[in-house]
């Protein structure tokens, strides 16, 4: 089943310890559909400029991905520029340039109205709510948020969440969101607002999911120097909804390989600047990080 991402496209200028990248291709639905194309088809809705060149459409090329929901408008694609320090958990963001996504509205084609999966990224919670009223009956709505929304469009967001069935948030947005400082109790309180599950990704720590049946953690997979973490959060939702949609199924024990699947998916996106990882990976080197999870946190149990 087709995953609909909608999201922003952007090109991004990052700085991290490990080195410096002038307006690479990034933006929530890019990470997201990239990463969920491993395992389902993905419908992409966004928007660029002008300056938007063939070179950095072609990342999309090639792949399970449907553009037919990417807006070309007069003006220059939005812009991000940010820098990471010591913490790589913490982006410290020098210039935003909203350009035409300012005026994003997203309008879906005919055929993405019937998504049975459909993944709201952190954008404008006005924006989340157009999309909604254009898809039909969607088995499962995920979302994403931010700060800023929180803090700037509480209201709105909270009426949003109503209709979500799964909301992806950090930690900070967890507090933020519930006002509490406890993760248990926030991830509670969140639910109560609607979303039956809950994920509070955790960076380097790892991520943890709230449902009905309980809780269930997945860390970060170890490694050595992780060269830029722009997109992980994003990716990790990719991974997570890609493969809900590509095994069709929202059962509790499908949402804990989801959960595995979007760590995986992230882990290999902090390797490289932008979607230089991701990009090349293979099919095979999926598999063998998901088999490597499972390695990592499988034990006895007492007899």
């Amino acid at each position: 089943m087709a995953l609909l991402v909608v999201g922003s496209v952007a090109l991004d200028s990052v700085r991290t310890p490990f080195g410096e990248r002038q307006e690479v291709l990034g933006g929530s639905a890019t990470y997201c559909s990239v990463a969920a194309s491993y395992f389902t088809d993905v419908n992409v809705v966004a928007v660029v400029g002008e300056d938007f060149t063939d070179e950095q459409r072609r990342i999309f090329a090639g792949r399970r991905i449907d553009l037919s929901g990417l807006q070309t408008v007069s003006g220059r694609t939005f812009r991000w520029r940010g820098e990471y320090s010591g913490n790589l958990n913490v982006a410290r963001t020098v210039e935003t340039q909203l350009n035409v996504f300012g005026g994003f509205r997203p309008t879906l084609p005919p055929a993405y109205r019937e998504s049975d999966y459909v993944f709201l990224a952190n954008i404008d919670p006005d924006l989340q709510q157009e999309v909604l009223a254009q898809v039909r009956s969607p088995r499962l709505i995920a979302a994403d948020t931010m700060n800023f929304w929180i803090g700037g469009k509480r209201d709105v967001l909270v009426e949003t969440l109503r209709n979500v069935d799964l909301l992806f948030v950090n930690d900070a947005e967890a507090r933020d969101l519930s006002g509490e400082g406890n993760l248990v109790t926030s991830a509670m309180v969140i639910r109560a607002m609607g979303p039956e599950v809950v994920v509070i990704k955790r960076g380097e720590h790892g991520a943890m999911m709230f449902a009905r049946d309980g809780v269930f953690m997945t860390p970060a997979y170890p490694l050595e120097k992780p060269l830029d973490p722009t997109g992980a959060g994003d990716t990790f939702a990719g991974g997570f909804m890609g493969y809900l949609a590509g095994a069709g199924s929202v059962t509790g024990p499908a949402m804990r390989r989801a959960m595995v699947f979007g760590s995986v998916m992230a882990s290999f996106a902090v390797e490289d600047f932008s979607l230089g990882r991701l990009s090349r990976l293979t099919e095979e080197e999926v598999r063998e990080r998901y088999r490597a999870f499972s390695r990592m946190t499988e034990f006895e149990p007492l007899p």
